[in-house]
């Protein structure tokens, strides 16, 4: 039998942080295989708002963002379960597109970049042996120096490394679901906005083609609550919040059901397992609240292809590798992560947040200050 095909970089998971990595890393004739366990385009969980810290980086994976048109978001509205609303500027501002579009062209360039795509296939295990990687999937074991998991949130592989997040389900940031629909609305195109109500909250913001993105997490104590119907859940829970009962009466859903995804964690994580570099979702606790996932994803697989350009080319061994990744890792994303939290820990609770939004509102220079905390400088 054949020895697999030993290639340079493998990825796991096709989402923004795997696609723009495989593109990297492939433009410099590096070998790259990249699993992903569904078939382009596909819809998923995601906010789809992206500031313009990434807008220089897409445009240089050849992403033509000048032409597509797209909203550009200036304003933010935050508003409590009772309806108070919190109204600011974004200093830096952002863009909407959605993951059906954006993901599938990355995933066009990563091709023609010279990247091996395998759609709709599942890396069930992955072994670190001798300097080398083995991935199992369902159509054979692949080989490969270097090994990134981008899978999202939580995988099966989470579970086999036996990950602290995936062994501690009582805490409550362990114990969210997230719900996305695409919408016809109106709403003003230039704000997005986050609606609060009881261990929830609710973003809405525009994409291209006259859509919005409607998504939100809620603590799985509201499902419970409601017999597991989304529908009931929206009704009694969410339209408390006056702002919510109007988009979810005046609006239209354009998925026959909405696209949802469990226990979502947000407790710590690790940014290298067993050898494994994890980016995205898969390397930290990223809250919506902490300005925006999509652009942490898309920097931290620029941060990866330059610590994976110089163990490649044996400038670095795989421990200084490991090592230089994680620190920059750190350092570009930890305060981030602490200003989402410590955001993050006023939401959910109803007179809590009601408080905490009567405050900010008479504190400008402090939301712009938060603001500017949960944002990151173009890269």
């Amino acid at each position: 039998m054949d020895e697999p095909i030993l290639y340079d970089v493998a990825i796991i998971g096709g989402g923004l942080a795997g696609l723009s990595l495989a593109i990297q890393i492939a433009r410099e004739n590096h070998k790259v295989i990249l699993f992903e366990k569904e078939t382009y385009p596909f819809h998923k969980v995601c906010g789809e708002y992206i500031s313009m810290e990434s807008w220089p980086f897409l445009q240089r994976l050849g992403i033509p963002l000048e032409k597509m048109e797209l909203p550009r978001i200036t304003k933010l509205q935050v508003t409590a379960p009772d309806g108070t609303a919190l109204n600011g500027e974004m200093p830096l501002g952002g863009f909407g597109i959605s993951r059906y579009t954006l993901d599938a062209m990355l995933k066009d360039l990563a091709v023609n970049a010279g990247a091996t795509v395998h759609e709709n296939s599942k890396v069930t295990d992955v072994n670190f042996d001798g300097g080398a990687f083995t991935l199992t999937t369902g159509e054979g074991n692949f080989r490969s120096l270097v090994c990134c998991g981008s899978y999202g949130k939580r995988s099966n592989l989470d579970v086999k490394w036996k990950r602290p997040f995936t062994q501690n389900n009582s805490r409550k940031l362990s114990q969210y679901a997230g719900i996305k629909y695409h919408i016809e609305t109106t709403f003003p195109p230039d704000t997005i906005a986050l609606h609060n109500f009881k261990n929830g909250y609710c973003g809405i913001s525009k994409i291209e083609d006259g859509k919005y993105c409607l998504c939100y997490l809620t603590h799985t104590s509201n499902l419970k609550k409601n017999d597991q119907s989304v529908e009931k859940m929206e009704e009694q829970v969410l339209s408390t919040n006056p702002h919510l009962k109007t988009i979810f009466t005046g609006s239209k859903k354009l998925f026959p059901k909405p696209v949802s995804i469990a226990q979502v964690s947000f407790l710590h994580k690790t940014q290298v397992e067993d050898h494994v570099l994890l980016l995205g979702d898969a390397a930290g606790m990223i809250t919506p609240l902490c300005g925006n996932g999509m652009s942490m994803a898309l920097h931290a697989a620029k941060i990866a292809a330059g610590h994976i350009e110089s163990f490649l080319h044996q400038r670095t061994n795989r421990r200084q590798f490991e090592m230089g990744y994680t620190a920059e890792w750190k350092k570009q994303f930890s305060r981030r992560l602490r200003y989402g939290r410590l955001i993050q820990y006023f939401f959910g609770r109803n007179w809590i947040t009601n408080l905490f939004i009567r405050v900010m509102k008479k504190m400008p220079r402090i939301t712009r200050w938060l603001i500017r905390q949960t944002h990151g400088e173009p890269f």
